[in-house]
């Protein structure tokens, strides 16, 4: 019974995963999270954003950068617009600011493409843990340590398991593009 429960494990890290990524997309108001996947060189290692500095949200659309070391602002700034964010950060020598401008029509239909494009690579990614875990179930009877009866109602879990994850992306897809739509 352990690979069911193994791959269902999986199957949780695959939705965890995409919520993150789902997260770090913005969808018009100024979120902390788009700055999780950015990285700024801090003496010769690369750093994420969220630990040189603190990161506050004083306006809706606004998000300011104030680094712990004020000598990498500089940096911080070209790291983010070396970024894909498509933002361009303001320094004023002591913090850096991001404003959101409001999301053009064009913007958000990109951004819902986005958003179905990695809800299909979690999908993609499901399928391939219950064709894992089937492969195993199949090795087991093969090897004799199951029955076939046993096997079979492995499979019906597996694909359970599946259906359920499968439905859960769908509806965090759903969400995501209604929210981006709406905003």
């Amino acid at each position: 019974m352990d690979v069911i429960a193994t791959a269902k494990e999986k199957m949780g890290k695959t939705v965890a995963v995409l919520v993150k990524d789902l997260a770090s997309l913005r969808a018009g108001r100024a979120n902390a999270q788009v700055l999780d996947r950015i990285s700024v060189d801090y003496y010769g290692s690369p750093t994420p954003v969220n630990q040189v500095g603190n990161i506050s949200s004083p306006e809706p659309r606004l998000l300011v950068i104030t680094p712990y070391d004020p000598s990498i602002i500089k940096d911080l700034e070209k790291a983010i617009q070396k970024s894909d964010l498509g933002i361009n950060p303001s320094n004023d020598g002591k913090c850096i600011r991001l404003v959101f401008p409001e999301l053009t029509e064009e913007r958000r239909k990109d951004l819902v493409k986005i958003v179905r494009k990695k809800g299909e690579e979690s999908k993609v990614a499901v399928r391939s843990i219950r064709r894992d875990a089937i492969e195993q179930i199949k090795k087991q009877k093969k090897d004799s340590v199951i029955t076939e009866d046993d096997q079979k109602k492995m499979e019906d879990q597996a694909q359970k398991q599946t259906d359920a994850t499968i439905k859960e992306i769908d509806k965090l897809i759903a969400d995501k593009e209604k929210e981006i739509m709406s905003v």
